[in-house]
């Protein structure tokens, strides 16, 4: 029987994290976040919506 094969391979609790701007929940590294961790702010599209707005 073959096992099914994962790309990720480790513990997550070594992956960097930060929080939710809004709900200030504890958000862990993703690969899809990878070319632009520095600039996510926001948990869910929830939180992206419920964020203040900035006016210039």
């Amino acid at each position: 029987m073959k096992e099914k094969s994962s790309t990720f391979k480790g513990n997550k609790s070594f992956l960097p994290s930060k929080p939710c701007v809004v709900c200030n929940k504890e958000m862990t590294w993703r690969k899809s976040w990878e070319k632009n961790w520095e600039s996510v702010k926001y948990c869910s599209d929830a939180c992206r919506k419920k964020a203040p707005k900035t006016t210039l």
